[in-house]
């Protein structure tokens, strides 16, 4: 069974893995601090009641929103990039698995195919 875990850790595309890890711990930063940053500012925003906010038109009520519409959809696409990119390297690590089920399975069938072959060779030297 640890055969079969080392073989895994061997298969796997370490440098595809490695080179594409800072993009996604990169976006996950950044997801993570638009996001704790947004509801820090949102929290701060409604702790505290601007009193300007109470004389400002609607018009710029309006555009307040769209622009926070927009960060929010900014921040969507940022997600799904992200999702996407992990999806992409899962993709990877279970095509690599497959490989590697396919080659144990190949070893096995050589193993038994030798051993049996060598143990006809046994018996057949010792008959002689």
């Amino acid at each position: 069974m640890a055969i079969n875990w080392i073989l895994a850790l061997k298969a796997v595309p370490w440098t595809d893995l490695v080179q594409a890890t800072p993009a996604i711990v990169k976006g996950a930063r950044k997801l993570f601090t638009s996001g704790v940053a947004g509801a820090a500012k949102q929290t701060t925003s409604a702790a505290r009641p601007d009193p300007s906010v109470a004389s400002t038109s609607a018009e710029v009520r309006l555009a307040d929103l769209v622009a926070a519409l927009d960060a929010v959809s900014r921040e969507q696409q940022a997600s799904a990039e992200l999702i996407r990119s992990l999806a992409e390297q899962n993709a990877r690590v279970v095509q690599t698995m497959t490989i590697i089920r396919a080659r144990a399975r190949i070893l096995l069938i050589m193993f038994v195919a030798l051993s049996i072959a060598f143990a006809t060779f046994a018996i057949w030297v010792v008959t002689r």
